[in-house]
C-alpha cells in the first residue's frame, strides 16, 4: 500500500503473444481484498480494455490462475495482504503458455498434451454390462481417487521448471490424469497408458523438483504420481527384455 495505506500499486501485464509489458495502477485497498477483485476494479474503473478470465470466484474452476508475484496462483483465493511485497503487487499471464491478450492465455496446449498422455477415459465395460463393484478401501482405487480432483486450472504446468525448459514435456496435469487412470479398474487399457507416457516428453522428462505438489491449490501430490509413472514404465521395459 502506499504512505496514505488507502491505495496498492498494482503492475499488470499488457499485451498480446511475446509483445507487452507492466503497466501500473493505483487501486483502492479494501479489507479481505484478493487478486481477482484487485483485477476486475481495474478493468471496471481504470481501463476496460482489460482481458482476463473468472467464473466461479469461490476456488470451483480454476479458470483465473496468474501468476502474482511471480508464482501462480488462484487469483480468486489469493488474498492480497497475504502477497504484498513492499506495498506493490505484480499480475501476469500464466507461464509455459501462449499469451492470447493480457493476463488470457490459450490453454490448448495443456490440453493436447493431456489427451497425449492417455487422459481421456476408455470404460472396460458398455451400458448393457451390470456395473462392477469396486472397493473403495481397494489400494489402486485409494491412489486413483488421490488424483480425481484436479480441476485442470494449470497451475503446476506454469510452476514446472521442465515445461519452461522442454516444451515437448507432458507435464505434471497430464501425467497425473494418467496415473490415475491407470490405477482405475474400470479404465479399459492400461499399457495404453504407459506407451503413452514412456517416449519422448513423457515421465522420465520430470526432474522430480516437486514445484507441482508445491503449488497445487488442490493439495494434489503429481510429483509422486509421475514416480508412479516411471516404476510402471520402468518394470515394463523390464518385463519385456525377459
Amino acid at each position: 500500500m502506499t504512505a496514505q495505506n488507502d491505495t496498492l500499486e498494482v503492475s499488470v501485464w499488457r499485451g498480446s503473444g511475446v509483445a507487452g509489458q507492466f503497466e501500473t495502477f493505483e487501486v483502492p485497498a479494501q479489507d479481505n481484498q484478493t487478486i481477482l477483485d484487485v483485477v476486475s476494479w481495474i478493468q471496471h474503473y481504470a481501463d476496460a480494455t482489460l482481458t482476463y478470465r473468472f467464473a466461479c470466484r469461490v476456488g470451483m474452476c480454476g479458470s483465473c490462475a496468474m501468476m502474482v508475484n511471480g508464482r501462480p496462483r488462484w487469483t480468486c483465493r489469493t488474498h492480497v495482504k497475504k502477497v504484498l511485497n513492499g506495498g506493490k503487487v505484480e499480475i501476469g499471464p500464466l507461464r509455459n503458455l501462449p499469451i492470447i491478450k493480457d493476463l488470457a492465455v490459450d490453454m490448448d496446449p495443456f490440453f493436447d498434451k493431456w489427451v497425449a498422455a492417455g487422459g481421456v477415459h476408455t470404460p472396460s465395460a458398455s451400458r448393457a454390462d451390470p456395473i462392477p463393484a469396486i472397493d473403495p478401501g481397494d489400494h489402486s482405487r485409494q491412489v486413483a481417487s488421490a488424483g480425481i480432483e484436479c480441476i485442470n486450472c494449470s497451475v503446476c504446468y506454469a510452476a514446472c521448471d521442465t515445461v519452461a525448459g522442454n516444451p515437448e514435456y507432458l507435464g505434471p496435469a497430464a501425467l497425473q490424469r494418467a496415473w490415475t487412470l491407470y490405477n482405475d479398474a474400470k479404465h479399459e487399457d492400461r499399457t495404453d497408458i504407459l506407451a503413452a507416457v514412456s517416449g519422448a516428453g513423457g515421465c522420465h522428462n520430470c526432474h522430480s523438483m516437486g514445484s507441482c505438489t508445491v503449488y497445487c491449490p488442490n493439495d494434489l501430490d503429481p510429483m509422486s504420481a509421475i514416480a508412479g509413472l516411471k516404476r510402471e514404465t520402468a518394470r515394463g521395459f523390464l518385463r519385456r527384455r525377459k
